[in-house]
This record gives structure tokens, sequence and C-alpha cells, in this order.
């Protein structure tokens, strides 16, 4: 299969990196790393105004149309860059989802604002003592006259404090079997009841643990039919899977190449034997995330590929991020802000954020989980 862009795409690829030099200022920067919130609404809206926000899709749906290709040159790009751009791909992740399996009502009050950069939207999926295992979600949602109580509590819901509604995965059967009574919500932060507190990471990201008290909402909130949550769910997961890590990896090579000319250890036998290993894995990441892409513009859903790209990628940054900082020695343990940090800081950061990466859309076991029974036709897992 020849992944090979043609002229078009690269040219594109050449707009994407002008743009970010205009727009990806060191006060973008500061913002961010001040906040701990990769978003930045200034930065969302130049991308908007691009007319970038869902441009692969159909122009009937106020899109431009592009190659889904498009969209992976742009995320690649601005990830190499470290651009704010987490609350831009969880809010179309989610608008995709609404896109495809949303109400008519509900498309016209996401899909436009969305796409002018007026609304975000954040993940809702996580809860204590449930991790990766979303259907375990205890998160109630009541019939309520005309609508519905939701109470409960979700973790890791990023963005939350910016965004204007959480996509909320609740449980509205007790009595149905696991993967069968839950129901998917878009819950306004607006609303009453609804409440957020502050978690800061190891890699210095901002997340929210959310809380639902009584919180009332209509049932034109209703994403899908009830106790259609699961497939809700998996669709949006198929969204949330592919070759983005690539991007990471790609930062990763970068940051220790600059690191080597400046430390004068471009001839170091050991370092350059693990930045070849770190080399190779990028490209069979971006290849595995191409190939999910692909999938994903026919028939095919290409969740699996989608998975299977995911364990690869954030596997290989673990791995690649611990070795390259363990070559630079003690000035690799200095954050961005010292004197004296290797690639002023940027690898230290990259292994904190690597050490996350492994939980992100599914822990590296429940994606193996996930190819072994879809793609090998092995029998479920009995812990699952």
């Amino acid at each position: 299969m020849d992944f090979s862009l043609d002229e078009r795409a690269e040219a594109f690829r050449a707009e994407v990196r002008e743009f970010l030099r205009a727009h990806l200022t060191d006060e973008v920067r500061a913002r961010v790393a001040a906040s701990g919130t990769y978003h930045d609404a200034e930065f969302h809206r130049a991308v908007a105004d691009r007319g970038w926000i869902g441009a692969a899709w159909p122009v009937e749906d106020g899109g431009q149309g592009r190659d889904r290709a498009d969209m992976d040159i742009l995320y690649e790009e601005m990830a190499a860059a470290g651009a704010p751009v987490e609350g831009l791909s969880v809010t179309l992740i989610i608008a995709e989802t609404i896109r495809r399996a949303g109400t008519p009502a509900q498309k016209e009050r996401i899909l436009r604002p969305v796409r002018e950069g007026r609304l975000l939207l954040s993940l809702g999926y996580t809860e204590p003592d449930a991790g990766s295992d979303l259907a375990a979600a205890r998160t109630r949602a009541v019939r309520d006259g005309d609508g519905w109580r939701i109470d409960g509590q979700k973790n890791f819901t990023t963005h939350a404090h910016e965004a204007d509604y959480v996509f909320l995965l609740a449980r509205t059967d007790p009595q149905a079997a696991k993967h069968a009574g839950l129901t998917m919500f878009l819950v306004p932060t607006s609303a009453p009841g609804f409440s957020y507190a502050p978690v800061h990471t190891l890699s210095g990201e901002r997340t929210n643990i959310t809380y639902y008290s009584g919180v009332r909402v209509g049932d034109d909130a209703r994403v899908g039919a009830e106790g259609q949550g699961w497939e809700i769910v998996s669709l949006a997961l198929a969204f949330e899977r592919g070759g983005e890590f690539a991007a990471q990896l790609r930062r990763l090579v970068h940051a220790t190449v600059g690191w080597a000319h400046a430390a004068g250890r471009t001839e170091d036998t050991r370092l350059l034997r693990r930045l070849g290993r770190v080399v190779a894995a990028t490209e069979v990441s971006r290849l595995l995330g191409a190939r999910a892409t692909w999938l994903r513009s026919t028939a095919m859903a290409g969740a699996v590929e989608g998975a299977m790209a995911k364990v690869y990628a954030t596997e290989a940054l673990l791995r690649g991020s611990g070795e390259l900082l363990d070559a630079t020695g003690a000035d690799g343990l200095l954050g961005p802000d010292s004197p004296g940090a290797a690639a002023d800081g940027e690898l230290q950061h990259l292994y904190r954020e690597a050490q996350i990466s492994t939980l992100y859309g599914g822990t590296s076991e429940v994606l193996r989980g996930v190819v072994a029974e879809r793609r090998l036709g092995l029998p479920r897992s009995r812990r699952r």
C-alpha cells in the first residue's frame, strides 16, 4: 500500500507550517504553559478562520470536503510544533460523532458553532474505580418528566472548565447487561448542579473531575436511542485512535537532534543507535496511522487499525523518550525554565507526557484486547 503524498498534499503541509509560524507565538506558548490547558482560544479561532475545523466534512455539512489525509497533515504538523490543539481534537471527535449519529436539531446546534470556533466540547467517560472500563460507568441518568436527571462523577474531563458541553456516558438501566444499559448525553456545563475541580497531571497538563448533582437535561440532550450508549461511544472511540502520537515521536527526534548538535554528540554511536530506533518507530507509527485514516474514508471504520496504531505509537514514545532522555545525563532532568536544560527542557517534557499517553483513548491492555478479539478472533477476556 502506497502512502506517499501528492503535490497538493505537500502544498497543504507548507500552508500549515506557514500558519504555525504566524500564529503559534511565544505569547500563545506562554499562556498554555501557565495554564496547563492545551487549548488556546485565540489560536483556536485562527484555525477556525482558515476553515480547518471540520474541513474533512462534506460541503453539505459545512466542511471543505478535504481528504482525511489533509487532516492527518494538519494534526501532525501542529502536534510536531507543540501547538495547543487538544481542545480542537477532542471537540472534533465528538462533533464527528454528532454528525453521524445526532439528530438534525443536534447537528444544527453543534456543528456550525464548532466549525466557527465558537463551541468547545469535552469527553465525559472515565469514572473513579473504573479506569478504561467505560462500560462500568455508574453515573446515573433517570427519567424525570420529559427529560433526565443526572447524578454522578467523572474523572479526567479535560477542558470541562472551558467547554460548552460534556459528552457524557451515563447508566440509564441498572438492570440491563453491563454494556446494554448505557446512554449518551450532551450535558451543558452551564446547567445547575454541574461543577468541576482541577487536577494537575505529571505532564503539567490540567484536567478536571466533574460532578453532576441533580443536573437536569431535556430528552433532546440524548445522543442516539436510550440504551445505545455503548454503540455511540464505540463510534466516537474509532475517531480518537490513530497515528496522532507519531507527531510526538517526531518532536522527540527533532529535539534530540538539536541537542546532539549543541552538545557535540553527533558522532556518539550509542546515541545514534538509540536515535535510529526512534526514527524507525516514528515512521512505522506514521504508516499505521495513515492506514487507519484510509480505512475511515472507506466503508470500514478502521477502529481495530486505530487501536493498533495507538498502542504501537504510545509505547514507542514511552520507550524512546526514556532512552533519549537517559542519553542527555543530568542536563536532561532540567525543566524548560532552567538554564542548561537539554533541548530547552523539551526532552524532559516529552518524557513526562509519554507516561500518560498509554492511557488516552484506552489503555494498551484494553486496546490489545480489541485487536485480539476483533482481528485475531480470540475469546473475550474473562476480566472484562
